[in-house]
């Protein structure tokens, strides 16, 4: 089976007992939940990358970020003959929520971006029938217990 590899970098967002999401509108973990942040532009840094797809996924600002960690799962979707590594670097984030959030770009109202709007979701309403293995992941370590090994998704359903 051929493997693919994909990196990403991801903001979590905790406040109140809720998960700062966006709802994926594309690839494998569309019409689930999904962590803000994605892939790194040709020659971005890391933090680089957090910043801006934050301000493109929530339209909110990024204040703070601290904790970085590394985490990764393999998904193979149902019917297909290759996996995704997906390896990911999370940060926990502050956003300026105080001030107005600002206008999602074009690219986000015109579907050409794989996100839709963001939702702050209860950590209780988390499950795989509904997220994606990115938020399960943080799941796992809010609830004490990080998955540290890589996790595999077998037959992974695309909604």
């Amino acid at each position: 089976m051929e493997i693919k590899n994909h990196f990403g970098v991801y903001g979590i967002c905790l406040q109140d007992g809720k998960l700062l999401c966006i709802e994926k509108t594309r690839g494998p973990y569309q019409h689930r939940f999904d962590l803000p942040g994605g892939s790194q532009e040709l020659g971005e840094g890391l933090t680089e990358t957090l910043k801006r797809e934050l301000l493109e996924e929530t339209g909110y600002t990024l204040i703070r970020y601290c904790n970085p960690r590394i985490y990764d799962v393999l998904v193979q979707e149902e019917g297909q003959d290759f996996a995704v590594h997906h390896i990911m670097a999370f940060y926990d984030i502050v956003l300026d929520l105080e001030r107005s959030q600002k206008s999602l770009p074009h690219e986000v109202l015109d579907g050409s971006n794989d996100s839709a709007k963001a939702i702050w979701l209860p950590l209780e309403q988390i499950t795989e029938e509904n997220s994606s293995p990115l938020v399960l992941k943080v799941k796992a370590e809010l609830e004490g217990f990080p998955e540290l090994e890589l996790t595999t998704y077998r037959d992974w359903k695309v909604k």
